[in-house]
């Protein structure tokens, strides 16, 4: 009787325990989350972003990774730089492109909802690509190129700290490239449907900001 009488109360302190556990983990993580309300840029934060965007179907594959870092001048505008590379493969032609760039950025954050935690952004980028072009493996073409564009993005901070990002739109891009051989390709596009199609292709990305 005894034994039993001590499991019992062994079992109810187990419980007690263990839901006392899970409401101290539920409050950290409200916590937490109430900690971003509010949140504000200030001049000398920092912080560093990665995004990804892929694309499949068809007969193009590709990928492309971005990395950022960035400078607060004032709480609405940062500066920064800005690493990528990529790869776009054409399974019909067995064409393949690996791309690697740098590049400098400046963003201008214009307006903010949900208690603070939604920042959207405007983006103006400066880049120099190198593009090497293979075919069956073989390289057929390096080529150079340099890009300017601006962007449409948010941040959605779900932390005091950390962000989702999205890059919805490109408003206007310029891409120059330069062949080994053979003559420069300029290319000028502005996007005067932006909020026909501002959903169409966005890329995901995570923001730290210290």
């Amino acid at each position: 009787m005894k034994t039993k009488f001590l499991t019992a109360a062994a079992l109810i302190c187990t419980f007690f325990y263990s839901n006392a556990q899970v409401n101290t983990m539920n409050s950290d993580m409200d916590q937490e989350m109430n900690s971003s309300k509010g949140m504000t840029f200030e001049q000398g934060n920092m912080f560093a972003e990665g995004g990804l965007k892929i694309t499949t179907g068809g007969d193009e594959d590709s990928y492309a990774v971005n990395a950022k870092i960035g400078y607060f001048l004032s709480p609405k505008v940062a500066v920064g730089g800005q690493a990528s590379f990529g790869s776009l493969e054409n399974d019909a032609s067995d064409i393949k492109t690996d791309v690697f760039g740098i590049g400098a950025f400046a963003r201008y954050y214009f307006l903010e909802l949900d208690s603070k935690r939604f920042k959207a952004y405007g983006e103006a980028g400066l880049g120099y690509g190198k593009n090497k072009t293979k075919l069956a493996g073989t390289t057929i073409d390096n080529d150079n190129s340099v890009t300017a564009d601006i962007n449409l993005g948010l941040n959605y901070f779900f932390t005091k700290n950390f962000a989702a990002t999205f890059t919805l739109a490109n408003i206007l891009s310029y891409n120059s490239v330069s062949p080994e051989d053979g003559d420069s390709v300029n290319e000028f596009e502005l996007n005067v449907n932006l909020f026909e199609n501002i959903f169409a292709q966005p890329q995901f990305g995570i923001m730290y900001k210290w």
